[in-house]
């Protein structure tokens, strides 16, 4: 989902005004401003079609599944408590 605060920074940043975006999108200057002010959600469309007129791009990222980390975690967790843990002795201070 892409915020308001990040649609109104990507405006900024192309030096942009809201009636120049509406203009190129077709989306009024109204459910812009709603947009950047967080009072509505655009949707997946209406986001790419303003990303995309601000000149970035919208991917899609599949994010890691939650319990195959947790158990890839506790399985490297449990390799490392598995090596034998021989303290060196501290260096002695030169004088």
């Amino acid at each position: 989902m892409l915020l308001g605060p990040a649609l109104r920074s990507l405006r900024l940043r192309r030096g942009w005004t809201q009636a120049q975006v509406a203009e190129v999108t077709g989306i009024p200057t109204s459910v812009l401003s709603a947009y950047e002010r967080g009072r509505r959600v655009p949707g997946a469309d209406a986001a790419a079609r303003i990303v995309g007129a601000l000149g970035y791009r919208v991917d899609l990222v599949e994010l890691p599944d939650p319990a195959r980390c947790a158990r890839d975690l506790e399985q490297v967790l449990g390799l490392a408590e598995a090596l034998p843990f021989r303290p060196r002795p501290l260096a002695r201070a030169r004088r």
